[in-house]
């Protein structure tokens, strides 16, 4: 089968959905399917071009099996609400442009966020007369909704786009049963809607077997310290100042470490904030290469899922897969309906704090710091839990499937209501 994706993010983006993107295309292209990823000049978590693909309109490159052709995309200094809707605009306009000249496929599928990376799906499907798998990692509408992150004006003309993504869609995917049951509650016949998770990467399992954290302590002088992790992105979502103020509630006691490893929009303002508190006990890391990435995660004594209050479903954060298969005990100070809260109480790997408490979550970290008992059965139970549900083999399997059956109507007329609709 021929496939096209259209995605921001891939390879060698380190985290998020550029990880979770590269490990499906390229399983499906081991397969013997023919996979071009039309995709941006990589840029996240950092937020600028990385060397080697600044100064760019576009560039072409294979990787394991892949063909990535690579369009420009503007990045503005500090993100702000105007700034990104241009930044998204300069990927959708570029990658469009990219994508015309690629052959006709017998499937596309397309990431979003961007959300108007649906226009492009839309679009193509129409030129091709091919159909398309929109796969939701984020629902962003209801995300911008929740966090004010747009003028109340624009929301409604992103939730238009959005029912247009899904009603002209052969199939939607998306990565947890929270946000099925949410696009399904906008009308989507649930038939039409499918959970395809993240797998777990089988490194994960290694760690604290195989792989020990002793010399990444003693390179960042962690060394007889208790040390609470949060690693990945630091965006609006995370709403990490919770962390600083629980790092200075606890800041007589020495023997604990925070440690806030990644980079995004957000990390600058936690680095002059916990400068301006003096706190001694934060240690801020850049995002680590995989090998470095996993000696943390052994290192670590407990690891941080953080999300703002209105944070329910509308992302379920793939380090929740990447922290239960590495046996890390979790805090997760996230909302009381989120999916994650599901997750982590069914796992047994850790417990739930309600978000933005900086009392709640002090209390839990002070509980599992003086309980090593607990941390490592919760490390067992959510190492376990992972196996089942995360397995590589049996979820990306699951994913080709659903390929393959949203590709089988590719030789068939599309319906009318694939013609793109009169836009509002």
């Amino acid at each position: 089968m021929r496939i096209v994706v259209l995605g921001i993010h891939y390879w060698p983006e380190p985290t998020g959905i550029g990880t979770l993107l590269t490990r499906r295309c390229e399983y499906l292209a081991s397969l013997g399917h023919e996979v071009t990823v039309c995709t941006g000049m990589p840029f996240y978590p950092e937020w600028h071009i990385r060397r080697g693909y600044t100064g760019q309109l576009f560039s072409s490159e294979e990787h394991n099996g892949v063909t990535i052709l690579r369009s420009w995309l503007w990045l503005p200094r500090r993100v702000t609400a105007v700034k990104r809707v241009l930044f998204e605009a300069s990927f959708l306009t570029s990658s469009f442009l990219r994508t015309m000249g690629v052959r006709r496929p017998d499937i596309l599928l397309v990431v979003s966020p961007p959300l108007g990376l649906a226009l492009s799906a839309i679009l193509m499907s129409r030129w091709w007369n091919v159909p398309y798998v929109f796969d939701a990692e984020d629902l962003q509408p209801d995300a911008a909704a929740d966090l004010g992150m747009l003028p109340k004006p624009v929301l409604p003309l992103l939730y238009r786009l959005e029912a247009m993504a899904y009603r002209n869609a052969a199939l939607i995917s998306t990565v947890s049963d929270g946000m099925r049951q949410k696009i399904v509650a906008k009308g989507i016949p649930a038939s039409k809607v499918v959970v395809t998770a993240p797998p777990a990467d089988p490194t994960l399992f290694t760690v604290g077997n195989g792989v020990d954290g002793h010399s990444f302590r003693i390179k960042h002088n962690l060394v007889g310290k208790f040390v609470v992790a949060h690693s990945g992105n630091m965006g609006v979502k995370q709403g990490l100042d919770v962390v600083l103020n629980a790092a200075l509630q606890m800041k007589d006691q020495r023997e604990i470490q925070f440690l806030l490893a990644g980079d995004g929009v957000m990390k600058s303002h936690l680095q002059g904030r916990a400068l301006d508190l003096k706190l001694n006990n934060v240690t801020f890391l850049p995002v680590q290469e995989y090998a470095e990435f996993l000696q943390m995660l052994a290192a670590i004594n407990v690891a941080l899922i953080v999300q703002q209050s209105t944070v329910t479903d509308i992302v379920f954060p793939s380090k929740t897969v990447t922290l239960l298969s590495a046996a890390r005990p979790i805090v997760a100070a996230v909302g009381e309906h989120s999916e994650i809260e599901r997750v982590i109480r069914e796992s047994q790997g850790g417990v739930v704090t309600e978000p933005e408490n900086v009392e709640a979550l002090a209390l839990s970290i002070r509980g599992l710091f003086h309980d090593p008992e607990l941390r490592l059965a919760m490390g067992e139970y959510g190492r376990r839990y992972a196996l089942q549900q995360w397995d590589e083999a049996r979820v990306l399997a699951n994913f080709e499937s659903y390929m393959l059956n949203a590709g089988g109507e590719s030789t068939q007329p599309l319906p009318k209501e694939t013609l793109l609709p009169d836009l509002p």
